[in-house]
């Protein structure tokens, strides 16, 4: 990883959630890691009415503490040392002057990063005050945090207004699940082993899954989420980069724009959504009351800031087909919800069964390729062996590899790769504006259909998998869910 890029790393939003949560903590790991130049600089932006020492202060009691490895007070130090506080309102001109003043006052920097950890609506004033004072140059490298919108139109608005003042090879949409490594991994398992990839296609695959399940309720974000529910927040992004990295052809290269335009076909291959299709093949979902350990759970209906009618999806479930050589007639099951019994975000591909059995038990379950994200990032390959013993009986066993022991080396949280990618000009794992639009196309006819609809969402209880129309949707193709396999 090169460390000779000086830069200068404006975080707007620097007071806010995600900065002392992961931003930060990830900037100090990259800096205890040797991977920043010595002289890069962080500025931290926000209108909290801090200097630089109150600021500090607030780093010390809310981001030290996300900090989970390789920690040491020396180290802190001198991260800490790189960091300056300037109070910038987005919507006052005048306060964006000292900005100016502090990164242009600065000759040898090679890149200047914008980052946008703020609501989209801060969006335009941010770049419009920053073109003003000079910060839309080639050194400038600007990041968008999602949501990049709430639909199709909203997400162009958004994408014209940045794209007013910054190319698109400046811009840095970012998803965390690209960052992840076993997700990367995934293009080295497929493309630099030649046993995968020849039975990566609808003559040995009889279904692939793609799951994001979290084990949290909304908690105290009742009202944000009300409004989002989980198809914005999961599915048009998240779920939408896993379906893109698993059925994508092999690029030409690792460079950005050949990844991407992989990515960019397979979405624009899905089969498109018609009202019907939504009614057929979309289950939402709404956790109700459950019990875990004893202990009760609220309903999404009982939480802080939901309002008692509100019809806003916490579990989303669809059944996708992309129309191409390789993918024909194979399902694409994707979900996500919250309260779910486990917390995973796996990738399952389930091969079809033998032809001809010739063991005793010849029932026996097909072949199963799991990847796993999240919480442990594995892979499991789930063969059949002889049982011990007398007969000729075949039991399922699985061919496990844990990424973070079989393999030395420091791995690097999401947002910490992300970061110095933007950093070294790395655009391969950022989303381009027609791959964004495009999976906001797709999604849309859910969105519509549902709005319409008087159907209210399938209730499921909370700590379970989610509602039994899921269950539904996989059996009538004779398939389960991999945790009923």
């Amino acid at each position: 990883m090169n460390t000779q890029t000086n830069f200068d790393l404006i975080l707007f939003g620097a007071t806010g959630d995600l900065a002392m949560r992961k931003l930060i903590p990830c900037l100090y790991q990259a800096h205890a890691a040797g991977l920043l130049h010595p002289e890069g600089r962080i500025l931290g932006v926000s209108r909290s009415e801090f200097d630089t020492a109150a600021f500090l202060k607030k780093v010390e009691s809310d981001s030290k503490i996300h900090i989970k490895n390789h920690f040491s007070d020396e180290l802190w130090k001198t991260f800490v040392a790189r960091i300056q506080y300037l109070t910038v309102d987005a919507t006052r001109p005048e306060t964006f002057l000292a900005l100016g003043e502090t990164v242009n006052a600065r000759k040898n920097t090679d890149n200047v990063i914008v980052y946008l950890s703020t609501a989209p609506k801060f969006f335009t004033p941010i770049c419009e005050n920053l073109a003003a004072i000079g910060l839309n140059n080639e050194k400038v490298r600007i990041v968008l945090e999602k949501p990049l919108g709430t639909d199709l139109k909203s997400s162009q608005e958004i994408n014209a207004a940045v794209g007013a003042f910054y190319q698109e090879k400046q811009i840095y949409r970012i998803d965390h699940y690209l960052g992840k490594e076993s997700l990367q991994n995934l293009l080295a398992l497929r493309f630099a082993n030649i046993m995968f990839e020849p039975l990566w296609n609808n003559k040995y695959l009889k279904s692939v899954q793609l799951t994001i399940a979290e084990q949290l309720g909304v908690e105290e974000r009742g009202e944000f989420y009300d409004i989002t529910g989980a198809l914005r927040d999961m599915v048009q992004n998240h779920l939408m980069q896993m379906l893109c990295m698993t059925a994508m052809e092999k690029p030409a290269s690792l460079d950005a724009d050949a990844v991407r335009d992989e990515k960019l076909k397979v979405i624009k291959s899905l089969k498109p959504l018609s009202l019907k299709d939504v009614e057929q093949n979309v289950v939402r979902g709404q956790y109700t009351p459950g019990e875990k350990d004893g202990i009760r759970l609220n309903g999404y209906l009982e939480e802080h800031q939901v309002p008692p009618e509100s019809r806003t999806e916490t579990y989303v479930a669809i059944k996708a087909e992309i129309q191409n050589q390789r993918w024909a007639g194979v399902p694409f099951y994707l979900r996500t919800g919250k309260r779910m019994a486990g917390k995973v975000a796996e990738i399952v591909l389930n091969f079809h069964d033998l032809d001809n059995h010739i063991f005793e038990n010849s029932q026996s379950a097909p072949n199963r390729l799991v990847i796993e994200l999240q919480p442990t990032e594995s892979i499991r390959l789930y063969t059949q062996v002889k049982t011990p013993g007398a007969g000729n009986r075949v039991e399922t066993t699985a061919l496990s590899v844990d990424m973070g022991q079989a393999i030395e080396g420091r791995r690097a949280e999401a947002y910490e790769r992300l970061l110095l990618d933007v950093i070294n000009g790395k655009l391969a794992l950022f989303n381009r504006r027609d791959e964004l639009e495009a999976a906001w196309e797709w999604v849309m006819p859910i969105m519509e259909n549902w709005s319409q609809s008087l159907n209210p969402p399938h209730g499921y209880t909370a700590d379970s998998w989610g509602p039994e129309a899921a269950r539904a949707l996989l059996a009538r193709d004779g398939n389960l869910w991999h945790e009923e396999q």
